[in-house]
């Protein structure tokens, strides 16, 4: 899918089996969705640009590289989110974070915004949305839709499950928003969970129902 970019690493591959069992604990799957979210890390930060920089080794000066520009802002869809980002901090503490409340209705199926804080300055900061589930996408467009009117200008959306239905509709309202994704799925069922898919990543990362 245009677009789109399916992380077919072993590691990532051999992960998300585990973390889609459904006797996996509490506390293994949020291992598993941290760990998870390193790796998709490396691979939505492989092209950043880079710039030289003079430093000296113990041993002798040399020009070294450091990543360009200012700062990357990560934007964790609450609550699921936040497990998956944990993992992209580790990999990249300096970066700023900006918090996203939204749930899904479970009757219309509508996204409802309860929080929103983000840094300032998004209009020249790579901005990485994040949420495991891309299931119907409302949450996904909403969440876009208020870091653009923060005025950020570079997205990129990052998830763990994807229906095709969620592409379709992220990519007709963002088009200019890439998404990377560990699997796409079969579909959504009549509840709009993703098929296969693995539940309610929330419930399932902080033990609720």
């Amino acid at each position: 899918m245009e677009g789109v970019t399916v992380v077919d690493h072993p590691l990532v591959q051999h992960k998300l089996t585990l973390i889609r069992d459904k006797k996996r604990s509490t506390k293994s799957f949020r291992e598993l969705l941290n760990e998870i979210g390193t790796l998709l890390c490396y691979e939505v930060t492989r092209d950043l640009p880079l710039t030289d920089v003079q430093i000296e080794t113990p041993v002798a000066p040399m020009t070294g590289k450091e990543i360009a520009g200012k700062k990357l802002v990560f934007a964790p869809i609450l609550r699921a989110g936040l497990s998956f980002v944990e993992g992209m901090i580790a990999l990249v503490p300096s970066a700023r974070i900006a918090h996203i409340g939204l749930y899904r209705d479970p009757v219309t199926f509508v996204a409802v915004e309860y929080f929103f804080k983000a840094p300032v300055n998004l209009d020249d900061r790579l901005v990485i949305v994040i949420d495991p589930m891309l299931a119907t996408a409302n949450t996904a467009v909403a969440a876009i839709d208020r870091i653009k009117e923060r005025g950020a200008k570079e997205i990129r959306f990052v998830c763990l499950l994807a229906a095709p239905e969620g592409i379709e509709r992220l990519r007709g309202h963002h088009p200019d928003v890439p998404i990377w994704t560990a699997a796409i799925d079969e579909r959504l069922d009549e509840h709009a969970y993703i098929v296969p898919g693995l539940g309610d990543a929330g419930d399932r990362a902080y033990g609720t129902k």
